[in-house]
Formats: structure tokens, C-alpha cells, sequence
């Protein structure tokens, strides 16, 4: 058992702090759009929310600098941020927010399918074939049928996201512009062209179902939630989403605790087991990091790999890093040099409620739609509104800046 299932309040070290005290001690002004566009705006009203720190000894014991830790928790103070979580050698360094409460995870649902891949390529029974091609397995999609060359993409062109394939998917949501810039409307040789495609992920899942003969939900709970001894999750947190227009393929959503992806993250560090059982297969936890593509998109974003970014260099995170990420900079980073987890999370459930119907009922397109919320918070009426201080989309530009904090509060410790 690691520290982290204790109770939070029975553990021997923690320090409460108001996270609006921490707001009038920062003192500063910050970003609001994306990391293109810098507009400033005031600081937001205060936020009572719990903030958990080992005291400074064990801190500098396990490789963080304290002081650096103060500036992480007073950046996410100011950021509409539900929970965030350290863990570093199976100890929480610092957590704020309810690790308990499960949130949408958007597209961490990719990493966590990745994760079921990996656990049935663990199993002497496992019938997944990586190298089956689609045509081998059946898979095709309707009403837009693939082509000869398409169904020879394979479960692993799929699962490295260069299947070439641009076909309509459920839950693309503001991804589409990006795809026929990479992929064109053309045929693409399987395995030759990147490109971060809903259709690919969702096609995967239909083969994972259809092969296995288990739903998302039942193969989560009995391969990784409750060998990874998970606390919060459900097979009610598996949800899917279809638009039989588009494709005959769903997206299999997930909703789960800082605590729980925490334990994913964990998973990995522990090089695929848990309990001293085998969940992962042996070679699993270095594929992402082995066998990638890089994406020319640079910073958190530099490669790519069954289903898991890489960070590039100039981040400062160490060799060996991934993470995944979803809408609201949802992340989970595994920083194997550092033997840590880093968990972040955003409730979009507001944002949702204003960003459907602007896709939906005004036509605006989904980066269109994100500038407009991020901009109406500018405004001076609304600045003090709870959608502004609690719940407003979290830029990327603020959540690079807050990996840059944890980088310094780890490199400056020396």
C-alpha cells in the first residue's frame, strides 16, 4: 500500500493553506489566451481549496524545492484548476483540489486504451494482433466505406496514429482542420503520415471490443482498475459517443479521479506491475518513448507514440517523459527519471455547456468557439462571474507555464 491510500487528514505531514491567501502573496497578473495571443487581465477572485504539502525536509528528501513547490500551487490557484497532484517514490509531494471527485478525461481516453492494449498483449490468451491489417480483422465504416488501400492499415499504423486514413469520426470536435492538413483527401500509404486522428483511436476501439469480446468498460475494470487498486472508478465512468452519420465507430469516454490516473501513472513507473502481478506486457512502458513519430508541433507536443506524447527537449522535462493529454489540458505525465507522476485537472462541464452550442447553433468552428469563452472573460462584468473564476478554459500557455514551474521546482533544488 502506498502512502497516498492513507486518508488524507491522518497523514503526518500536511500543511492547509487557502489557496486565495497564496493568490495575495503571488501578487501577479496572468495569461488568459493562447500561447499565440498574450492578454492580461486582473487577478480572479480567491478560491478555498485545499492545498496538501509534506513539510519542507521530506520535500528536499524527495528532490523537490519547497519554495518552487509554493509557486506551483499559487499558479494553479489562479487557474480554474479542480486537481493536481505530485507524486514522487509512491508519496503525494503536493495535491490540491478533490482527488476523489472523477472528471470528463477527453482525450486521455486514448492513453487509457493504449494502457488495455497493453495489458492484453500481457495475457497468454491475448487475441490482438498488432499487425493484423484492418481488412484481416474486418473492420471497415459506413456510410463512407474505406478503400482497398485503407483496409490495410494495421492495429499498430492505428495505435501510432499513421494510419493516413481521413475518414468522418464521432468526437472529432475541432481536430478536422488539422487532419486534412495532414492527411489531405487523398489515399496515404498506411504507416507513412502522422496525424492525431479520432478516427483512428475510435476504429481501434471497435477492434479491441470486437476481438477481445469485452466491452471498454468491463476490460478497464478487471485489467488495470483493480489490479492498479483504484478507488474511485467505475464501469459507470465509461461512457461512448456515436454519430452514426459520420462513422460506425464510437469513442469510448472516460471519467476518473486524480487519484485513480494517478495510479495509471504509477503503472508505468513500476514498468507494468502492480501488487508484484504482471499488467502490462514487459515491453509496453518503453514502446512510446522506443517507437514514436515525431510531430513537428515542438514544445509538450515534440512526439508521439501509442497513443502517449513526448515532450521535446526544450522543455526541460527529462529524456524518457510521456504524458497524456485532453481538452482542458486534462494531463497525465510520467517522468520516469524523476520516478514521478504528475496529475492535472480542469472540470470542463461549464465549458461544455457554452461551447456546444456556439459549435452546434452558430456554426463557429472549435477553435473559434474556445477563443470566444477565453475572450468573454475579459470583459470587466464578466471577470467576477463564478463561469470566470472557477470554471473558465484553462489556456495553453498557463498550463505550459505551470510545467515550467514544476520543472524549476525539481531542477532548482540542487
Amino acid at each position: 500500500m502506498t502512502s497516498w491510500e492513507v486518508p488524507w487528514m491522518k497523514r503526518r505531514a500536511v500543511a492547509c493553506i487557502s489557496a486565495s491567501l497564496m493568490i495575495v502573496m503571488a501578487g501577479m497578473v496572468y495569461l488568459v489566451l493562447t500561447g499565440e495571443n498574450g492578454l492580461s487581465r486582473p487577478q480572479p477572485r480567491g478560491r478555498s481549496i485545499e492545498v496538501i504539502r509534506l513539510d519542507a525536509a521530506e520535500t528536499r528528501d524527495l528532490g523537490w524545492n519547497p519554495d518552487g513547490l509554493d509557486a506551483v500551487f499559487s499558479h494553479v490557484a489562479r487557474l480554474s484548476t479542480d486537481a493536481l497532484m505530485i507524486v514522487t517514490n509512491g508519496q503525494v509531494v503536493g495535491a490540491f483540489g478533490d482527488l476523489s471527485e472523477p472528471y470528463n478525461v477527453h482525450s486521455i481516453r486514448k492513453s487509457l486504451l493504449s494502457a488495455l492494449i497493453g495489458q492484453q498483449m500481457a495475457s497468454d490468451a491475448n487475441p490482438l494482433r498488432l499487425d493484423a491489417t484492418l481488412q484481416e480483422l474486418g473492420i471497415d465504416d459506413s456510410p463512407v466505406q474505406l478503400t482497398e488501400l485503407q483496409r490495410q492499415a494495421t492495429l499498430r499504423d492505428l495505435l501510432k496514429s499513421v494510419s493516413g486514413i481521413n475518414h468522418p469520426a464521432a468526437a472529432s470536435g475541432s481536430l478536422q482542420a488539422e487532419i486534412d492538413r495532414r492527411l489531405g483527401h487523398k489515399e496515404n500509404r498506411p504507416g507513412t503520415v502522422w496525424a492525431y486522428n479520432n478516427w483512428d483511436y475510435n476504429a481501434l476501439t471497435t477492434a479491441f471490443e470486437r476481438e477481445t469480446g469485452t466491452g471498454i468498460a468491463e476490460a478497464f475494470d478487471i485489467g488495470i482498475a483493480q489490479p492498479a487498486g483504484m478507488q474511485d472508478f467505475d464501469r459507470s465512468a465509461v461512457s461512448y459517443i456515436s454519430d452514426a452519420s459520420q462513422s460506425e465507430h464510437r469513442a469510448a469516454m472516460f471519467s476518473m479521479s486524480a487519484r485513480d490516473l494517478a495510479r495509471v501513472g504509477e503503472l508505468y513507473l513500476n514498468h507494468g506491475r502492480a501488487g508484484g502481478q504482471r499488467v502490462l506486457a514487459d515491453n509496453w512502458v518503453r514502446l512510446m518513448t522506443e517507437d514514436f513519430t515525431e510531430t513537428g508541433i515542438g514544445g509538450l507536443r515534440w512526439g508521439h507514440g501509442y497513443l502517449w506524447w513526448l515532450p521535446g527537449p526544450e522543455t526541460g522535462l527529462p529524456e524518457g517523459t510521456f504524458w497524456a493529454w485532453g481538452l482542458g489540458n486534462q494531463a497525465l505525465m510520467v517522468i520516469p527519471q524523476w520516478n514521478t507522476v504528475v496529475v492535472h485537472q480542469s472540470d470542463t462541464t461549464e465549458f461544455w455547456k457554452r461551447f456546444v452550442p456556439l459549435v452546434r447553433d452558430e456554426g463557429l468552428s472549435g477553435e473559434a468557439a474556445i477563443e470566444q469563452l477565453i475572450l468573454s472573460c475579459r470583459d470587466a462584468a464578466a471577470r467576477e462571474t463564478e463561469y470566470c473564476t472557477e470554471h473558465r478554459f484553462i489556456t495553453r500557455r498557463e498550463f505550459d507555464q505551470l510545467i515550467s514551474l514544476i520543472v524549476a521546482a525539481r531542477t532548482g533544488n540542487g
